[in-house]
């Protein structure tokens, strides 16, 4: 009986665990829409493609066993896959900018990753 008990807490801080990724990702791309001052259409369309993005871009960042070097490379790979989308949908400036926050963004992941 003891044992069902602990697997339905773990189940309960797993469940509590994701639900608040997820509403830290969904922080994060928020706070990027307003970033970017995306229409309601923009918007519509950009999210559902960092969203889907944003869990490959978190795995890297949080890969230790990778050079500064590795995590550059995967994380513009990644970019590259997504920025034809990204780039049809966004205006030059907004595009611009996205970049601008991307390099910041990839930046303080390897300043954080290096450690002291």
């Amino acid at each position: 009986m003891k044992r069902s008990g602990l697997q339905l807490v773990l189940l309960i801080l797993s469940s509590c665990l994701l639900w608040a990724q997820n509403q830290s990702r969904l922080q994060k791309l928020d706070q990027l829409a307003m970033q970017l001052q995306l229409t309601r259409q923009q918007k519509m369309q950009l999210i559902p493609i960092l969203r889907d993005e944003a869990p490959r871009v978190e795995a890297i960042k949080a890969d230790a066993s990778l050079s500064k070097l590795q995590k550059m490379e995967r994380l513009k790979a990644i970019h590259d896959e997504t920025d034809p989308q990204v780039r049809s949908i966004l205006t030059p400036q907004q595009y611009q900018k996205l970049q601008e926050i991307r390099r910041a963004e990839i930046r303080q992941a390897i300043r954080n990753r290096q450690g002291p």
